[in-house]
């Protein structure tokens, strides 16, 4: 090493392992998973895959720290390489306790019970996001979008240690972390607080043993970024772009094509947590119950969760495992009582609008839908009839409902359909998978079933009618993913599942409604930054290019509105330029409505500022004229990306 310079890297093995662990994760995760932990293992796998972008970073990364003394760039060397060991052995651990709780079955495993897999989860959860937490990425020059994807990874490791319990002392952790499954784990002495059992008698007939305290789920569900509430089918509201372009209009985009937001991240809530009494908590989720019902053994469980696991063929009880006699759900009315005053107690708002086989209606008074669930649960069971006449009238007549009214998105969701209809997105028969997307459609726009979309693991299907269904499924594809993709997790997920190419091929090719479904949903997708170089590398410079140039100038505001989201990306820049498209922009300068006047402003600002060479592009191109006038009459908007794209041209004419 020469000059006291440095270079701090790892080697290729500390990187290597890690990177294969990952693999092996998802590969865990692809083979699906099953059981009473179902849920923590799918998200949990979900969260360690997302991390191969930041491993194949670190891998390709060689740093020149020259800058620092040669000490300074050994200790640098040193906590880079402690920091990834960290990570490392988080990983190992996650991959560990996905191998083991996947399809947990405590006759087959009879040494591993369900509170000590419980309880990894807890520990893996906080090493996880501690390990992510130390690494220096400043050091490894992890470009912005993957680092846009590990905050958000981190954050919502953060909100699932809280929901588990909160951080653990080092003792308990190692201790947890170290040992195999299959060995006791003497919780008790190291931390009183994590391990409790609890006996509650007299409630229901139930014998009710609860034996992990969690603290409850934070207000918000994630990040948000932006307030669109719905986005319905047909009769409901007209899908169209105006959805994503009022966006546009209340959010502004900066002079990088970024979409503000009002709150980029959740604030985290700083009062602490009343506990959740063990007796409230749903034995599968581990969650505060909305719904309890007991099934045929007398245990009580969160109705949604224990319906996802009969819906999976499952005829054992979770927490028993003795066979279930009868699939009835009996609403267990003394311990939802006890719930309810709890809460009203501690002022936690009860979000689940579906009680007692009652919907609580937007005054807050409720309505009684017993025989309206009664009737939607016999049309969910035709949806896995052997007879195809049958199936395909089950599914028509549920897309018929479930765009209706949001108490029948809630009652059908309720009913366990979701499941039943992503099998059909695969079906041989054209006419059921048009109606079963379009089903998912209409259920995605009530917010709590996306989350239930997810993780029935709907996404692989979606994008394979997206490429192959009718033109009508292929729309209403195209519009589920925009649904799904109001969330900023879904947007990483759909973004690596494919359907960014599915989406630009649309675009291209679709019918007028396709062409505004597919830009839509690429429109929200290419927010996230980590899609937008998907985007470009899928095609979608040409295809906007082409709508720009489109003599029927029914699709402009679109393709602008997506361009200056992308135009932040260098890829994009790149990509923009070489198709040729800055005259474009200029002669829209010119004749544009105001709205695409703004647009490539805003655009022409994003690819030419501090670029001396695209500067003298603009003006030999006769940008000035338009500029001055723009910056005079155009919006409010329109004037600041004019003026300061005047300001950069002026300096550049300075001597």
């Amino acid at each position: 090493m020469a000059g006291g310079d440095a270079d701090v890297s790892v080697s290729g093995d500390a990187v290597q392992t890690p990177l294969r662990l990952v693999r092996d994760v998802t590969r865990l995760s692809a083979a699906g998973f099953g059981g009473a932990f179902k849920k923590d293992c799918t998200d949990l796998s979900r969260r360690v895959a997302l991390l191969a972008h930041l491993l194949e970073e670190i891998r390709d990364f060689k740093g020149d720290f020259g800058k620092f003394a040669h000490s300074d760039a050994q200790a640098s060397s040193s906590s880079a390489s402690s920091c990834l060991s960290d990570l490392t052995v988080a990983i190992q651990a996650a991959k560990r306790l996905l191998s083991a709780a996947g399809n947990f079955d405590s006759k087959i495993s009879p040494d591993v019970s369900a509170k000590k897999i419980a309880f990894q989860f807890q520990c893996v959860t906080w090493k996880l996001e501690k390990a992510l937490g130390n690494l220096a990425y400043d050091q490894f020059d992890i470009s912005e979008e993957v680092q846009e994807q590990v905050d958000l990874v981190r954050a919502q490791l953060k909100r699932a240690t809280e929901r588990h319990g909160g951080p653990l002392s080092s003792m308990v952790l190692s201790r947890a972390l170290s040992q195999p499954l299959d060995n006791e784990i003497d919780l008790q002495p190291l931390n009183r607080r994590v391990m409790v059992s609890l006996h509650i008698e007299n409630i229901g007939n139930i014998d009710h043993e609860v034996k992990l305290k969690v603290a409850p789920l934070p207000k918000g569900n994630g990040l948000q970024v932006h307030s669109v509430n719905q986005i319905c089918h047909e009769s409901e509201t007209s899908r169209n772009w105006s959805a994503s372009s009022k966006v546009c209009q209340q959010s502004d985009v900066d002079a990088g094509g970024e979409l503000k937001t009002a709150n980029n991240h959740l604030e985290e809530n700083n009062k602490p947590n009343p506990l959740i009494p063990n007796d409230f908590l749903c034995p599968i989720s581990l969650e505060l119950m909305r719904d309890p019902v007991i099934v045929a053994t007398g245990q009580t469980y969160e109705r949604s969760y224990i319906q996802r696991w009969i819906d999976c063929g499952n005829t054992t009880c979770p927490k028993t495992q003795q066979k279930l006699e009868n699939l009835t759900l009996t609403p267990n009315y003394v311990l939802r009582s006890l719930i309810t005053q709890w809460c009203a107690k501690h002022n936690i708002e009860q979000s689940m609008t579906m009680m007692n086989g009652r919907i609580k209606k937007s005054d807050g008074s409720f309505r009684d839908v017993t025989g309206d669930m009664a009737a939607i649960e016999a049309l969910v069971r035709k949806l896995s009839s052997q007879s195809l006449e049958e199936r395909r009238a089950a599914v028509s007549e549920i897309r018929s409902l479930s765009k209706r009214s949001t108490d029948n998105r809630i009652l059908i969701a309720e009913a366990g359909a979701i499941t039943l209809l992503v099998n059909l997105l695969t079906a041989d028969d054209g006419l059921t998978q048009e109606n079963a997307v379009t089903s998912i459609l209409n259920l995605s726009i009530y917010e709590n079933n996306k989350g239930l979309i997810m993780l029935a693991n709907a996404i692989p299907s979606i994008v394979q009618v997206l490429r192959a269904g009718s033109m009508e499924a292929r729309e209403n594809a195209a519009a589920t993913l925009f649904s799904l993709s109001l969330a900023d997790e879904n947007k990483i997920i759909i973004g690596a599942s494919g359907a960014i190419q599915a989406l630009v091929e649309l675009l291209e090719t679709g019918s007028t409604r396709g062409k505004k479904d597919a830009a839509t949903a690429l429109f929200n997708l290419c927010i996230y930054q980590g899609n937008k170089g998907r985007a470009v590398r899928a095609g979608i410079i040409t295809a906007l290019l082409k709508m720009l140039t489109d003599s029927s100038n029914c699709m402009v505001d679109e393709a602008l509105t997506i361009l200056s989201v992308l135009s932040s990306h260098q890829e994009a820049k790149i990509a923009i330029v070489k198709a040729s498209t800055i005259p474009v922009l200029i002669d829209l300068l010119r004749t544009g409505l105001p709205r695409n006047k703004e647009n490539a402003a805003a655009i022409l600002l994003s690819l030419c500022k501090r670029d001396t060479e695209k500067l003298a592009c603009i003006s030999r191109l006769g940008a000035v004229i338009p500029l001055s006038e723009l910056a005079k009459c155009g919006t409010e908007r329109a004037k600041r990306k004019a003026t300061s794209l005047l300001e950069h041209l002026r300096k550049l004419q300075q001597p």
